[in-house]
């Protein structure tokens, strides 16, 4: 049929890797550990047990939950690990830092759990609009572990596509 309009797109190979797609919704929670300091600075062992024991952890249900401290004391390393033995028994996962680094380990340890095997010899867009925030890092991360399989990874959507990386075509 003359004039017949065709979608490129939907007939290519390119594969669409979109971070939203593992996105988990679990809720994300932050402590500071700074409201358990003396005078903002000093972190006293029997009065930071004692202040956890009446904490309602059962908030944190599913939760991942990211340890900081807002304050520049010095903290001993055993006071996030006493925090994290409260916090482990309820939340998703708990991890070391603010909301910035709670979602880039979020989507570390997503991203390293994906087999891409999957996408061996593939042209492969990983998706750049999104509608949740995502890490820069979790970019990052999924072109280092995409250009192991992938023929060519690209960034954006399939109707404007930056190319990022493309193998070399091996002749023989």
């Amino acid at each position: 049929m003359e004039g017949e309009i065709v979608n490129k797109v939907a007939n290519s190979a390119l594969v669409v890797f979109d971070l939203e797609d593992i996105y988990p919704t679990n809720p994300r929670m932050e402590i500071d550990i700074a409201q358990w300091l003396y005078e903002g600075f000093v972190l006293r062992e029997k009065d930071f047990r004692a202040a956890l024991k009446e904490v309602d952890w059962s908030i944190y249900q599913d939760a991942y939950v990211g340890l900081h401290c807002s304050t520049d004391a010095i903290l001993p390393g055993w006071a996030y690990m006493v925090l994290t033995s409260h916090l482990q028994p309820v939340a998703k996962r708990v991890y070391l830092g603010d909301k910035h680094h709670l979602e880039s380990s979020i989507f570390q340890e997503l991203l390293f759990a994906i087999d891409y095997t999957q996408y061996a010899d593939l042209p492969v867009i990983i998706k750049g609009c999104s509608k949740k925030e995502i890490p820069e890092e979790a970019y990052v991360l999924a072109t280092q572990l995409m250009m192991n399989h992938a023929r060519s990874v690209m960034f954006g959507e399939a109707c404007s596509a930056v190319p990022v990386f493309k193998r070399a075509v091996k002749r023989g």
